[in-house]
């Protein structure tokens, strides 16, 4: 095989944003068949992204049916990833399915089962491993800089940043709202770059106290109140089976200035990272307190061979079709993916019930 030949599930934002253009940027892939609800939309995905000839689909169903397709990239509303991904695991697919996995973790591990099950490759769309800085600090902690992680941040902190197209806002379609949209990457990085996915119980809080707020000066426009079903901040304190602890931080809209996306602050016996402008490392040496800041602009790369200032979506899509075609693990693992979900539930699980989750 030396071209890779891909459908894509969901014409909407993050297709057109990060998924199609990504893909268009490797040489190995080709786009030959859309799928969108809305006709329109797979159609405008396929005139600018597909080959010649490329198929547009109203029904997922069918273009599953497509034996020439290696690979399906599922870009639906959350509720969908599931049962999405699970039936093209089942038509022979690998799957590039967009973060967050899925809207519970009974569901993400139908795709983790399902996957082992089929003997098909299945990924999820946390691009931000991609990113020099988080790739840098991912490699320290590889070469032990930190010792033994035992603290983590996770930030995702918007101010007035709340989504207000599509169905961000509706609970029932997303599942939930900054938590598991932009809390989730930020989860990711720190549960990767500890290397540690073994969580013991947790406690969070789930906040509601802008959705009703007009004049909000949100810089997406002025959400309705209506519509805001979802959380607007959201908080976790995780505790790990080795002691470790992950605190856990996101927001749509907070009255707060010190924001920040896709973060993760981490703290060790020997040192400590974050992603915070950039990458920083700290520690002791020779009795004196160091810090440092690495110049990402240039330098090697762990997951991909190509140019360094590609997009993040690029650099995820290179590695994720590579990984096909030479037959080995893509950067993100289904198991890993499954942590988060568990994660995530838990956190709102907890304030729900008032009491610890445990897992």
């Amino acid at each position: 095989m030396t071209k890779v030949r891909v459908g894509i599930i969901g014409c909407g934002g993050i297709a057109n944003g990060k998924h199609m253009p990504g893909l268009k940027n490797v040489k190995e892939a080709e786009m030959v068949a859309f799928c969108d609800l809305i006709v329109e939309r797979a159609e405008k995905a396929a005139k600018e992204y597909g080959v010649e000839g490329a198929k547009v689909y109203t029904d997922y169903k069918e273009l599953l049916e497509d034996k020439t397709i290696d690979v399906v990239h599922v870009c639906t509303p959350n509720r969908a990833h599931s049962f999405i991904t699970v039936d093209a695991l089942e038509a022979g697919k690998h799957v590039m399915c967009e973060k967050p996995m899925a809207i519970n973790s009974v569901e993400a591990l139908k795709m983790v089962e399902a996957a082992k099950r089929t003997g098909k490759k299945l990924t999820i769309g946390y691009q931000n491993r991609q990113r020099n800085d988080a790739q840098f600090l991912k490699n320290e902690a590889l070469a032990g800089t930190f010792g033994d992680i035992y603290y983590a941040r996770a930030i995702a902190l918007r101010r007035r940043a709340v989504p207000t197209w599509g169905v961000f806002l509706n609970e029932y379609e997303q599942g939930g709202g900054p938590l598991i949209d932009i809390g989730t990457h930020a989860l990711d990085l720190s549960l990767w770059t500890m290397d540690n996915y073994k969580p013991k119980y947790c406690v969070g809080s789930v906040y509601h106290k802008l959705n009703n707020q007009t004049q909000t000066a949100n810089v997406f426009g002025d959400w309705d109140p209506e519509k805001f079903t979802v959380e607007d901040c959201a908080f976790g304190f995780v505790v790990m089976e080795n002691g470790a602890t992950i605190s856990v931080e996101s927001s749509w809209a907070l009255n707060a200035l010190d924001t920040r996306e896709a973060t993760t602050i981490v703290c060790g016996t020997k040192g400590g990272g974050d992603l915070v402008d950039g990458c920083r490392i700290n520690g002791i040496r020779q009795g004196r307190m160091y810090d440092y800041a690495p110049n990402l602009n240039s330098g090697g790369v762990a997951f991909y061979d190509g140019d360094g200032n590609d997009s993040d979506g690029t650099k995820e899509a290179r590695q994720w079709i590579r990984a096909i075609l030479e037959d080995k693990d893509p950067c993100v693992l289904p198991e890993q993916a499954y942590c988060v979900t568990q994660i995530l539930e838990g956190i709102y699980t907890s304030a729900k019930t008032g009491d610890i989750y445990r897992f």
